[in-house]
C-alpha cells in the first residue's frame, strides 16, 4: 500500500469515528463538508428547507439551478421520486452505488430548490463509505453539491474545502486526497431514453453501450 493509499485509509477510519458528529450537525440543520466518491460536497438535511437554503447561499449558487441528492437506498429513493422508468433501473443496476446522478420525477412536496423547472430531483447511492454512513445516520436525504463556492475549482482535498469554508462550516469530516477528476454523470431521465446533462466520470460511450445508442442523446 502506498503512503497515499494509508494516509487516505487512517483518514476514512477517522471520519467513520467522527460521523456522529456530523450527522448530529445534520439533524439541527447545519452543513457539513464531506467527501463523497467523486469530489467533496456540501451536506444538509435535503427535506429541511432551511438547511437547503443555507447550501446555496454557501456557495453562491442561482436558487434555479437544483442541486444533486443522495439516497441510503431505494426506499429512501421513493421519497423523492414519483417514477423509475425501465431505462433508469437498468443504469441502478449497472451503476449505483456509484457517480452517476439520475434526474427523475419528483414527488409532491419536495422542496422547490431540488428540482429542475420540468419538475425533475437529482438523485444517486454513493459508493463512498463515509457519504452512505452519513445518509443512514441521518436517515434522510443528503445534498450533495460539490464543496466550492461557484465558480471555482471544486475541492478534492479537505484542506481546500477548508479553505473556501472556514469560519462558515463548523464539521469538515475528512476523507483523504479524492481522486475524481470530474463530478458525477447527471442524466436526465425521460420515459424511454435518457438526456445527458453533464459528463463526469461515467461518460456518454458507456451509457450508449447499457442502453442502445438510439436511447441516450446528447
Amino acid at each position: 500500500m502506498s503512503k497515499t493509499e494509508t494516509a487516505s485509509s487512517k483518514a476514512q477510519n477517522e471520519a467513520l469515528e467522527n460521523s456522529s458528529t456530523a450527522v448530529q450537525a445534520l439533524k439541527r440543520g447545519d452543513v457539513i463538508v464531506f467527501p463523497t466518491e467523486t469530489l467533496y460536497g456540501l451536506g444538509a438535511d435535503a427535506l429541511n428547507d432551511a438547511a437547503v437554503d443555507k447550501v446555496f447561499h454557501l456557495k453562491g449558487r442561482n436558487p434555479h439551478n437544483p442541486i444533486p441528492v443522495l439516497v441510503a437506498d431505494h426506499e429512501m429513493l421513493h421519497t423523492l421520486v414519483a417514477k423509475v422508468p425501465t431505462v433508469a433501473r437498468k443504469l441502478m443496476e449497472r451503476y449505483w452505488p456509484g457517480p452517476l446522478t439520475l434526474v427523475l420525477p419528483r414527488q409532491k412536496n419536495i422542496p422547490k430548490p431540488l428540482c429542475n423547472r420540468e419538475g425533475g430531483v437529482g438523485v444517486r447511492i454513493s459508493s463512498q463509505p463515509i457519504a452512505t454512513l452519513l445518509v443512514n445516520g441521518l436517515g434522510r436525504p443528503l445534498t450533495a453539491t460539490s464543496a466550492n463556492p461557484s465558480g471555482k475549482e471544486p475541492a478534492r482535498t479537505l484542506q481546500v474545502a477548508k479553505n473556501y469554508f472556514v469560519h462558515r462550516v463548523d464539521v469538515f469530516v475528512d476523507g483523504g486526497t479524492l481522486t475524481s477528476k470530474s463530478g458525477s454523470t447527471v442524466v436526465e431521465v425521460m420515459e424511454d431514453s435518457i438526456k445527458i446533462i453533464r459528463e463526469g466520470e461515467i461518460n456518454a460511450y458507456e451509457l450508449r453501450q447499457v442502453l442502445g445508442a438510439e436511447k441516450v442523446v446528447g
